[in-house]
C-alpha cells in the first residue's frame, strides 16, 4: 500500500483511536493501528478487545492496502515531522517506509490477520443525537459512576429510551445522577442498556461538535457513528439496580441556590479539607446556608450564603466532592436544593432535566 497524507489530518485521525491502547495487552497487534485504505480515504482502528475506535481522513492514495503499525511510535513519529505532507509505502511484509520533509523513517508493522474486526449486530433501537448534548449528558452522571470494576453493572452508563425520553444514570451506591431529555429521530423498539465507563468517555472525548452523532443499539453492542468517526463497544451485562426507589417522592422543603456562588463555596471549603477522610458539614438556618469542616493538617473553614430559607435549622454531613459534583456538572445557573431532614436522601436538581441524589453522611 501507498498513500500521500497531510501531516495535520493524519495526527489528528491517529489522536482520536491512540487513546484506548493500553501498555499491558497480551495481543501484539493490540498495541497497534489497522491502516486500510478505501475510496480515497484512510481509515485508522484501533481496540482493547471490548471498544473499536475508527477514524477516517482524506488522503491520496497510490496503491490500496491495508496494514498495522505500532500506533504510539507513528503518532510520536508523526508529530515529530518537519514537512507538511506525509509519504507512507509499506510492503508485503508490513514494513514501512515514512517520509516528511528531511526525515525518512523505516517502521514494522504486523499482519492484519489478527487484528479484532467488530462483528454485525441485529440493530434493535437507532436515534441520532446532537454531539454538544450527547457529551453534555455523559458529563453530567460519568461522575457518579462507580470505579468499582468487580460491581459491573455500576461500573457503566446505564441508559434507557422509552417514549423518546433518553434517561442517563451513574450511580455508585452512595450518590446517584440522572438527566433525562426529550429526543427524535427514533427508531425501534424501547431499548434499556448499559454502557461501559470506558467507552463513555471516549464518546465524551470524540463527539462534542455542533454536528449528530447515529447511535444504534444492539442486544450485546452498541455503535456511535459520524461521517469520520465510528466507535463499536461491548455493552454491560447484568441487571443495573432500580434507581427510582432511592429518589423520594417529596420534600418538605425546596432552596434555589446560585450554582457559581456554591461552586465558589465549595472549592474554598475543599482547600481547608485537604485530608480525604474530612466531612463538610452544610446546614439550613433562617435564610442563611451555613459551610463548617475541619481537618487536622490544614485548619478549619465557616462560611456561609444568603438564601431563601424560613424553616427549622437543619444539619447535613457530606463527603465535599461528592456534594459539589452535580453544581459543576450542571448547565443551570440556579439549582434546588431539596430535603426532608438532616437524615434522609438530598435531591439536587438542575433546570436542564438533571437529577442528583445523595444521601447524608452518619457524622452530622
Amino acid at each position: 500500500m501507498e498513500f500521500n497524507v497531510e501531516k495535520e489530518k493524519l495526527i489528528k485521525a491517529l489522536q482520536r483511536v491512540t487513546n484506548i491502547i493500553g501498555s499491558r495487552s497480551t495481543l501484539p497487534v493490540l498495541a497497534n493501528v489497522l491502516i486500510e485504505t478505501k475510496n480515497n480515504k484512510l481509515y485508522f482502528t484501533t481496540s482493547d478487545l471490548e471498544v473499536n475506535i475508527t477514524a477516517s481522513c482524506d488522503a491520496e492514495i497510490i496503491a490500496e492496502g491495508k496494514t498495522t503499525m505500532p500506533a504510539k511510535k507513528f503518532i510520536d513519529f508523526a508529530m515529530k515531522f518537519n514537512g507538511d505532507k506525509v509519504l507512507f509505502k509499506c510492503n508485503e511484509n508490513n514494513h514501512a517506509q515514512i517520509s516528511c520533509g528531511t526525515s525518512n523513517i523505516k517502521l514494522l508493522g504486523l499482519g492484519t490477520e489478527d487484528f479484532p474486526i467488530a462483528n454485525e449486530f441485529p440493530v434493535l433501537k437507532s436515534l441520532k443525537f446532537k454531539e454538544s448534548d450527547l457529551s453534555r449528558m455523559i458529563s453530567q452522571v460519568s461522575h457518579a459512576v462507580s470505579l468499582n470494576e468487580t460491581r459491573k453493572a455500576l461500573h457503566g452508563i446505564y441508559c434507557s429510551i422509552k417514549d423518546n425520553i433518553a434517561t442517563m444514570v451513574g450511580t455508585d451506591g452512595k450518590r446517584l445522577a440522572l438527566i433525562e431529555k426529550v429526543v427524535e429521530n427514533v427508531e425501534g423498539e424501547d431499548a434499556a442498556i448499559i454502557i461501559p465507563l470506558k467507552t463513555a468517555t471516549e464518546v465524551k472525548r470524540l463527539f462534542n461538535d455542533d454536528g449528530f452523532v447515529e447511535i444504534k443499539f444492539g442486544e450485546k453492542q452498541i455503535i456511535f457513528s459520524t461521517e469520520d468517526i465510528t466507535i463499536i463497544s461491548k455493552l454491560l451485562e447484568g441487571n443495573y439496580p432500580n434507581y427510582r426507589q432511592v429518589i423520594p417522592a417529596s420534600f418538605s422543603n425546596i432552596v434555589e441556590v446560585s450554582t457559581n456562588e456554591i461552586i465558589n463555596k465549595l472549592d474554598l471549603a475543599r482547600v481547608a479539607l485537604a485530608d480525604n477522610s474530612s466531612f463538610i458539614v452544610v446546614s439550613f438556618d433562617e435564610n442563611v446556608m451555613n459551610f463548617e469542616g475541619s481537618s487536622t493538617s490544614v485548619g478549619e473553614l465557616k462560611d456561609h450564603m444568603a438564601v431563601e430559607y424560613g424553616g427549622e435549622k437543619i444539619d447535613f454531613s457530606f463527603n465535599p466532592l461528592f456534594f459539589s459534583d452535580p453544581f459543576k456538572h450542571s448547565d443551570s445557573d440556579k439549582m434546588s436544593i431539596n430535603f426532608n431532614d438532616g437524615a434522609s436522601p438530598v435531591a439536587i436538581e438542575g433546570k436542564d432535566g438533571f437529577l442528583y441524589i445523595i444521601m447524608p453522611l452518619r457524622n452530622s
